[in-house]
């Protein structure tokens, strides 16, 4: 199941990168070939980069790549640190409650009433009903980091080790700095 929301998540966000290059380099032609332009470019390339942006954040908690700081907890032993990281998980699994809970009210309102968006002709919750999918995948993600962290002892953290890895990048250009120097 993980694998195949991993796919889609995956092809989905490409598919929302894709679209607003395409928006985007369209109204630029259109701009400064044609003089002309669509009034609804801009909102669409709005809402599909919110779309980008709130659809990330779980792929973000999948993939350990959100930005964690994580120094104070370093200083503790193993089982403390994953005292730590399950109340972060918890935490934020009661924020994305909290918008989930937010965003199905909103836009079960926006439903409800059929606002439209400013320039096209298309009901606003359409768009919006990102704040839903966006966090249900965020409590998915973060449900999956919870169970990993419970239940593997070498799993401490949900986020990605930056010392580590600065380490790492820098071990790697200085070496590929030095190759360079020697041909």
């Amino acid at each position: 199941m993980s694998k195949i929301i991993t796919h889609i998540e995956e092809s989905f966000i490409a598919l929302l990168m894709t679209s607003m290059v395409l928006v985007t380099f369209s109204q630029v032609v259109a701009r400064y070939v044609f003089n002309s332009g669509a009034l609804w470019a801009l909102e669409l390339t709005t809402y599909l980069f919110a779309w980008l942006v709130i659809f990330g954040i779980s792929y973000g908690v999948k993939t350990h790549i959100h930005i964690g700081v994580d120094a104070f907890v370093k200083i503790f032993n193993t089982p403390i640190q994953r005292l730590f990281g399950l109340l972060a998980v918890t935490a934020s699994i009661i924020y994305g409650a909290i918008m989930f809970y937010g965003g199905w009210i909103y836009v079960g309102k926006l439903k409800k009433i059929g606002i439209e968006t400013h320039d096209m002709p298309v009901e606003k919750w359409l768009f919006l009903s990102i704040l839903v999918i966006g966090m249900g995948l965020l409590i998915f993600r973060l449900l999956q980091a919870f169970w990993t962290i419970l239940t593997n002892k070498e799993s401490t953290s949900i986020l990605g080790d930056e010392s580590k890895d600065a380490i790492e990048q820098f071990m790697d250009d200085d070496l590929n700095n030095n190759k360079k120097e020697g041909e």
